[in-house]
């Protein structure tokens, strides 16, 4: 039997390759079928008659009323918050000089896109976050390097056996703060040992309302606390998205630990009675 020429070996090759991709494709094109499209702007509405500000529990109103299960050192650094902000501090709530929100306040204010593909659910909030859902099978990273959003890995589930994925479930750990569940200074732990367990999903009555059903885990509580966060989809195709900046307007200046206001006339003022001005002993 006659070898065969080099020119018929490589076209078998090349033909062996094209198929092999054809079928990559074919089979990708395929997985990406599986995955549902949550396309759209999705936004959390605030009930001002309950939330004012924004809370972890949107049925109920914030601060105290959030009936939060908190460790009594955490229910009194939560007191001691409240008291400070009617007196013209910022008590515990750092988002109100700028720091990031964290989770998982980050999930309550501004729009949310949902990107969705095999390896990575990618969640962008207009109010300049990120947040990645891995969901490629990794494990936790052995050196973590905490951020306030977090490191998630997630699952997709065919809940209903029609052959789409339409629940999302994902595990966040590993955190920087300082972070808070709302603007009173609501606490979580100072230790950033905070573990966050989400079931993302469309409900069944209404295709533009998501549910977040978010449990938290953390040495702040006594016990997991558990809420249904819900966004509805205000838009399908958005044309334009907006942009917001903590620092935009925010006249709060925190010089030695301590919280200053910057007046309309962009000079420095008091924001509580008979508060002492700040150590000027680097300036001559």
């Amino acid at each position: 039997m006659r070898p065969q020429s080099s020119h018929a070996a490589i076209a078998i090759s090349m033909s062996v390759a094209a198929a092999l991709i054809a079928a990559s494709a074919k089979r990708a094109v395929a997985d990406d079928a599986k995955y549902p499209s949550w396309s759209g702007q999705w936004r959390h509405e605030i009930n001002r008659a309950i939330e004012v500000q924004g809370t972890f529990d949107q049925t109920k109103p914030w601060g105290p009323g959030q009936l939060a299960p908190l460790t009594p050192e955490y229910d009194k650094v939560h007191r001691e918050s409240m008291a400070d902000q009617a007196n013209g501090g910022l008590g515990n709530y750092p988002t109100a000089s700028c720091r990031p929100s964290g989770m998982p306040r980050m999930m309550t204010f501004g729009s949310h896109e949902y990107i969705v593909t095999p390896e990575t659910t990618y969640i962008v909030v207009s109010t300049d976050h990120l947040r990645r859902i891995f969901t490629d099978g990794r494990d936790w990273p052995k050196n973590p390097v905490p951020t306030y959003a977090g490191y998630s890995i997630g699952r997709w589930f065919d809940s209903d056996g029609d052959g789409v994925y339409d629940v999302l479930e994902a595990e966040t750990r590993y955190f920087k703060g300082p972070r808070a569940f709302d603007a009173t200074g609501l606490p979580l732990a100072f230790d950033n040992q905070s573990v966050f367990k989400e079931r993302f999903f469309i409900d069944r009555d209404n295709p533009n309302l998501l549910h977040d059903v978010t449990t938290v885990i953390d040495n702040a509580l006594t016990r997991p606390w558990t809420a249904d966060r819900q966004y509805e989809r205000t838009v399908d195709k958005v044309v334009e998205w907006g942009e917001f900046f903590c620092q935009e307007g925010n006249a709060n200046i925190v010089i030695g630990g301590d919280n200053y206001m910057r007046s309309p006339d962009k000079l420095l003022m008091p924001a509580r009675k008979n508060q002492q001005p700040p150590d000027l002993r680097n300036f001559k």
